[in-house]
């Protein structure tokens, strides 16, 4: 019987693990030794897969040890590819999982990506590491594919079963062998692309197309913003037309839609190409934090509130609403920003996991609300903040910014 190996069990591999652990014997891997034990006890701390979930996944292993992974003949990567501070591709945890992978490798095994990748970026990168250190032919000895990840975080309707999958191998065969292995856990059905490169080309143009939407409204609403309309009102009335997209403004974070454009940029920047309409959608998103803190700080003015040492308050820190996931948080941007105006910024946020976000942007997370502030700004659409106290919170000229409008219009000050 086939057998699988997923190495790294984030966001993207344990709900897959999960889902083959279903109807196949199944090895999670990951180097974290913390995040094994604490999924052996039945415990994930993304809240992506429910503990009842993972109990009916019978299959299903977990390891830290390379050598578990060394009977299986499926290995499926999902590492994380994240950018560097000059917002280059940083490909070392696809490497380092390359390498795992090549010395366990076995002559007719299959290695799947479904990390996010540039075009190209399987065999040029990852396959030549494959051969050094497994000593093994590709396409000879060994064989690749490509699946992009379609998972969406926090999102409890569309899941990995639920997601039509697209699916990819380095030759016609392994194409097929590939296909009909996501087939045994994908519900929603699968679409076999030609290529390794049209997959990962599928894959990163889908954010992108996301971030330049995004961008977009954003700019309408700097544009509305001095025309003085609500930008929200408009994309309503917009949005009867039947083909209107219903993007909304605000901040553009996260481990995907922040980060792939970067990845297609640099690969075209690398064949003598400048992208002009991507890279300037990423500026416009990459400068909305600090057009938010900007913008409090002027209604705090305008409302005779103190600037130096005010009492600001930034619901949320994740990358988006209803998920502990604080990968690239671009409310970081509106903090930073406003502690350089000197203000005193309490940050709360229920899903967001204290060590993480100290270790990550060093910033102490507040762990309870017991005082009335000079502004506070709604930076994630978590639920649980329709559901505070606003009273206790704020006296009756406090600034309140609703950055993605989950709240009453006329419980505000402003909205992006």
């Amino acid at each position: 019987m086939d057998k699988v190996a997923i190495i790294g069990l984030g966001y993207v591999g344990l709900p897959l693990a999960v889902e083959f652990g279903k109807v196949l014997p199944v090895i999670g891997f990951d180097i974290n030794k913390e995040r094994i034990v604490e999924l052996k006890k039945g415990y994930d701390r993304t809240r992506e897969v429910e503990p009842h979930d993972l109990e009916l996944s019978k299959n299903l292993a977990y390891s830290y040890e390379i050598e578990d992974i060394k009977g299986a003949n499926y290995f499926i990567v999902t590492v994380p590819t994240p950018i560097d501070e000059y917002k280059n591709p940083d490909l070392e945890p696809l490497r380092s999982a390359s390498k795992t992978v090549g010395s366990v490798l076995k002559k007719g095994d299959i290695v799947i990506y479904e990390s996010t990748v540039f075009p190209g970026c399987t065999e040029e990168e990852c396959v030549p590491i494959l051969e050094k250190v497994s000593g093994l032919r590709f396409n000879i000895d060994f064989f690749c594919g490509y699946s992009p990840e379609r998972i969406n975080p926090g999102d409890k309707l569309h899941r990995v079963a639920t997601i039509k999958k697209v699916t990819s191998g380095s030759t016609p065969e392994i194409a097929e062998r590939v296909d009909q292995l996501y087939k045994k856990i994908i519900k929603a059905g699968t679409h076999k692309a030609s290529s390794l490169k049209v997959a990962e080309a599928a894959k990163v143009i889908e954010n992108s197309q996301r971030d330049v939407n995004i961008a977009f409204v954003n700019e309408l609403a700097l544009i509305f913003e001095r025309i003085g309309i609500d930008t929200h009102e408009v994309l309503e009335a917009a949005g009867t037309k039947w083909n209107f997209l219903p993007f909304k403004p605000g901040l553009v974070g996260g481990h995907c839609i922040g980060v792939d454009p970067y990845y297609l940029t640099h690969k075209a920047e690398s064949l003598g190409y400048h992208c002009e309409v991507i890279l300037s959608g990423r500026r416009i998103n990459d400068n909305m934090g600090i057009h938010i803190a900007n913008s409090v700080i002027k209604l705090m003015a305008q409302n005779d509130l103190p600037i130096n040492k005010a009492n600001v308050l930034v619901l949320g820190i994740t990358f988006k609403e209803n998920c502990p996931d604080i990968r690239n948080s671009r409310v970081v941007d509106v903090i930073r920003e406003l502690e350089s105006f000197g203000t005193l910024v309490d940050v709360y946020d229920p899903f967001a996991n204290e060590e993480e976000v100290s270790h990550e942007y060093n910033l102490r997370l507040t762990s309870s609300l017991n005082k009335k502030y000079h502004a506070v700004i709604v930076a994630v659409g978590h639920q649980e903040f329709t559901k505070l106290d606003w009273d206790s919170l704020c006296s009756e000229n406090t600034v309140i910014y609703d950055v993605k409008g989950i709240l009453d219009k006329d419980k505000i000050t402003a909205r992006l």
